[in-house]
């Protein structure tokens, strides 16, 4: 059997870097905070702060699991050798599906914020094809392309702060004097889940091990870095919408930053925030789609989804089939489903994506373990929390698709013997 080819390696640490915040700072900071304050209001804050602890939980076991098995697919594939390949299935599928589902919600965003209603699926699809077309082109240009879209919502963030704090709307007093969380523990481990989804995009600089320099010393290097820079701006975010809008104000609204910049006396940062808000959706996009092609791509060589996705492109070397066929559900999702649960939906499967890679990086001997192992323990066991605590639509709507996958393999596994 001929070996399919690989994908050769061009990232340094920091293309990984900007690759991993262009995922996690995108649409998620310009909307997550809004069901995350329905759920606990001011309550957030303790469960951005217990979002963050998961995160960073996931992330070393991500980060140690990528260096020793540094091949795309990420956790499909520490599954995989870790712990079987019904364990790489689900973390495979949960990552492409749920993944897939919050690739229509940042084209959908940015429409949202470029285009008049009756424009916006068109636009939503226009923006899909076109990032497809420069995921196809190589991931040197992914990465340049991110670069430039994390640019300018950075400087989105720094207006947005900055417009709230300094132009007259922001009160302190609306984060300090509350005294307890909005619907107890439980509504702040459901925001946790839910502010989860902003967090998540670290994974991309795993998935893409295959196309890393050095991945033993740049992807541990590279996760930890974005991720503690993506922490230090959402707590300033958090803090910011808070006290200009409240607990009630951000839960109101679908576009909590706007609003508060609304509010101040700086009515011009406003357009400003939703050129960032539409830049950041189609950052996150193109970085999704890079990562769930990635996934396909893994996936295809072992036989879970069809051969024909594990296809590599002889002259830009990217897994162009995986793209096109992603670029056409999306696309189909674009024009057909409401997605407004889609954070919660995304929540489930990546979390139980994290779930599996926290397993697989418990059962690693200690020449390949950079962490301590409690960190797994930890991370494990908050992921079933937060996925227990979802929304109960968004738990329903995972178990079904979960188990469609399942019955999917069984199947073909069951033909295939025969």
């Amino acid at each position: 059997m001929t070996t399919p080819p690989g994908l050769p390696r061009r990232l340094g640490t920091a293309d990984a870097v900007v690759i991993g915040l262009g995922s996690m700072l995108g649409a998620g900071v310009f909307t997550a905070f809004a069901p995350a304050a329905e759920a606990a209001g001011a309550g957030l804050l303790i469960g951005l702060v217990v979002a963050a602890v998961v995160a960073y939980c996931n992330a070393t076991a991500s980060a140690q699991l990528a260096a020793q098995y540094p091949t795309s697919g990420g956790t499909y594939v520490y599954g995989r050798e870790r712990l079987g390949d019904w364990w790489g299935f689900l973390a495979g599928w949960g990552f492409v599906v749920g993944k897939t589902a919050s690739c229509a919600a940042m084209a959908l965003t940015f429409a949202a914020y470029t285009a008049p209603e009756a424009w916006r699926r068109p636009v939503a699809v226009a923006a899909v094809m076109g990032l497809t077309a420069v995921d196809h082109r190589g991931v040197t240009r992914t990465a340049g392309l991110t670069r430039i879209v994390l640019t300018v919502v950075l400087a989105a963030l720094a207006v947005a702060v900055t417009a709230t704090l300094l132009g007259g709307g922001a009160d302190i007093d609306r984060v300090a004097t509350w005294t307890s969380p909005d619907g107890g523990a439980h509504g702040v481990l459901q925001s946790a889940g839910l502010l989860f989804f902003a967090f998540a995009g670290y994974a991309r600089i795993a998935t893409m091990g295959e196309e890393v320099r050095d991945p033993a010393r740049t992807i541990p290097r590279a996760i930890s870095v974005a991720l503690g820079i993506v922490v230090v701006v959402y707590g300033m975010v958090a803090v910011t919408v808070l006290a200009a809008l409240g607990p009630e104000g951000v839960a109101g609204t679908s576009r909590p930053l706007v609003d508060a910049v609304d509010g101040s006396g700086w009515g011009w940062a406003a357009p400003v925030v939703r050129v960032g808000a539409a830049a950041a959706a189609l950052g996150a996009l193109l970085a999704l789609i890079a990562g769930v092609g990635r996934t396909a791509l893994a996936m295809g060589r072992q036989g879970d989804l069809p051969g024909y996705l594990a296809a590599v492109h002889p002259r830009f070397h990217v897994p162009h089939r995986a793209g096109l066929v992603l670029a056409a559900v999306v696309c189909l999702l674009v024009l057909t489903v409401d997605l407004r649960g889609a954070i919660g939906f995304s929540s489930f499967g990546v979390l139980l994506y994290y779930c599996v890679a926290n397993a697989a990086a418990f059962t690693q001997d200690r020449e390949h373990r950079r962490f301590p192992r409690v960190l797994q323990v930890i991370g494990g066991l908050g992921c079933v929390v937060l996925v227990a605590t979802l929304p109960w639509q968004a738990v329903i709507a995972g178990v079904t698709v979960f188990a469609v996958g399942i019955v999917h393999r069984a199947t073909r596994l069951r033909l295939a013997a025969r």
